[in-house]
């Protein structure tokens, strides 16, 4: 048996929602065991991003006023972004859009690791389930850096495998919604 054969998400504890009117954040924090220069790398490099990530980067991420495309993976039909990296503080902070959600990415040491935050905007319709989808990219992050790859699980095969399905239900209890079905 494979480790991705093994691997079932947690509960649903690493997401949160900020309110602003129409206007809404998920916040997602999870603590690795992994330096900030390490978990920087893997946000930044378009190689570790093809690992863990829910899209693909035509190129580094590390570098403020640089142009990257972004292509979603498994979208229906081909969607690519292009976004302007408004801020790279290696290996502290880095924010540039992903369509129209602004994505803000805080690094901070924390025992001997990091603790990582994702600040990004979304529709309220989506919440939940961007928050089981990151959840679940996250802890694919995390298997990433410890040496055992799991392999990406993103967008319409995330949404197959059941481990998502009770994370998107128990995210949107927690952030008293209805549970959307796609």
């Amino acid at each position: 048996m494979t480790a991705r054969e093994h691997y079932t998400p947690g509960p649903a504890n690493v997401a949160r929602v900020r309110k602003d009117g129409e206007n809404w954040a998920l916040v997602l924090v999870r603590e690795l065991r992994h330096s900030p220069e390490k978990v920087w790398q893997a946000l930044t490099d378009p190689a570790h991003l093809s690992e863990w990530a829910p899209f693909e980067a035509d190129a580094s991420l590390g570098t403020a006023g640089t142009t990257v495309r972004l292509t979603t993976v498994g979208a229906p039909t081909r969607h690519v972004t292009e976004t302007i990296v408004t801020r790279a503080d290696a290996p502290r902070v880095l924010e540039y859009k992903w369509g129209d959600a602004d994505m803000r990415w805080e690094l901070e040491d924390f025992g001997g690791g990091t603790r990582l935050t994702l600040w990004t905007s979304i529709r309220r319709a989506y919440i939940s389930m961007g928050a089981a989808g990151w959840h679940i990219c996250f802890d694919v992050l995390d298997h990433l850096l410890s040496g055992t790859p799991i392999g990406r699980i993103v967008g319409p095969e995330a949404m197959k495998f059941g481990g998502w399905q009770r994370l998107n239900a128990e995210y949107a209890r927690q952030f008293g919604i209805e549970t959307p079905n796609r």
